[in-house]
């Protein structure tokens, strides 16, 4: 037997999720982001056999029997599958097995061969001229960047209907996805079966328009609001949360806490993980960062319907100060977390 190659942190990481049965697996699956996810299963697929001596490398103090037992490739991607399945469910995996493994070709599972070879911009000439229901249903099925980069392609007059159908598109008949098939020119077989998936919501849409250029978000906000209120104002909610406050450079978190009263600010920084509040203690002197420390301890417990209002309130002066041009998220004017 050859001597087995180095392992390096996926590896390892890749051996012991194997090694698990698949509801615990999945359990911690569930709890990665797509990059991590894509990597991790990237590598369970394409590790190969796994030597016994590689799971004692990942795998301190592991029982005798697992040491010997090592684990075959056999069915491997089918593996990798389920368990991806049951952590994000059945959209995500495909997209992320067509990435991963896209020359696995297994009996009775399900692909969307099509979406492996199109660019976006060819993506969006080909739904031009299709219905915004169709369109919104692929866009569903892409990545988030790829979905932003294919809805740029399209016409302007199509952005707006387009993305109230991601909010609001809910279950998703197999006559949305055969129009798909027809007009992609691909064949789907048995991609879901006879159950309607639950597509699209408020967080997809928000997370395709922060991804894309920011006068679609100027335009298609407006237009939205329009013909559906409520919508458009918790797209805003969703597209502008307090996480994304963490994406601002030191100076910028200056200039937003010089506007913040400061029990506001104590309750605010309250709700999050301490390692956290570090950004904007690093924007004040070491002095004002020690008092707020302490003014934070000393506040005990609160009710978290306060914290919550206390973000509110500081993400409303963050976009306040966005829209006089005070503070800049991202690389430029025209980028939005």
């Amino acid at each position: 037997m050859s001597t087995p190659l180095p392992l390096g942190g996926t590896d390892k990481a890749a051996i012991m999720v194997m090694l698990l049965a698949e509801e615990d697996a999945s359990k911690i699956l569930s709890q990665l982001t797509p990059d991590e996810l894509r990597q991790l299963a990237g590598t369970m697929c394409g590790i190969g056999e796994v030597q016994p001596q590689s799971i004692i490398d990942a795998i301190s103090g592991f029982s005798r029997s697992t040491q010997d037992s090592g684990i075959g490739d056999h069915g491997r991607v089918a593996s990798v599958r389920r368990l991806l399945s049951s952590a994000v469910g059945e959209v995500k995996t495909e997209n992320l097995m067509r990435q991963i493994a896209p020359e696995a070709e297994e009996e009775g599972q399900p692909a969307l061969g099509l979406l492996r070879w199109l660019d976006p911009q060819i993506i969006g000439e080909i739904l031009a001229d299709e219905h915004p229901q169709a369109i919104a249903v692929l866009l569903l099925q892409l990545d988030t960047e790829v979905a932003a980069a294919a809805l740029a392609a399209l016409p302007e007059h199509l952005h707006t209907p387009v993305l109230h159908r991601v909010a609001r598109l809910g279950p998703v008949s197999r006559q949305a996805i055969t129009i798909l098939e027809q007009t992609l020119n691909a064949k789907i077989e048995k991609l879901h079966g006879t159950i309607p998936l639950s597509m699209g919501g408020i967080k997809q849409a928000a997370e395709i328009i922060n991804r894309s250029h920011r006068s679609v978000e100027k335009r298609v906000i407006p237009s939205i609001g329009k013909v559906d209120k409520k919508l458009a104002k918790e797209l805003e909610n969703e597209m502008f949360k307090f996480e994304h406050l963490f994406a601002l450079d030191v100076k910028m978190t200056g200039v937003l806490l010089r506007e913040i009263e400061n029990d506001t600010l104590i309750l605010a920084l309250k709700g999050i993980e301490p390692e956290q509040r570090e950004q904007f203690f690093g924007a004040m002197s070491s002095r004002a960062a020690d008092g707020l420390r302490d003014d934070i301890e000393g506040r005990g417990r609160v009710k978290k319907t306060e914290v919550e209002q206390a973000q509110k309130d500081v993400v409303a002066i963050a976009k306040r100060l966005m829209a006089d041009g005070e503070i800049i998220m991202g690389d430029g004017d025209e980028d939005y977390v």
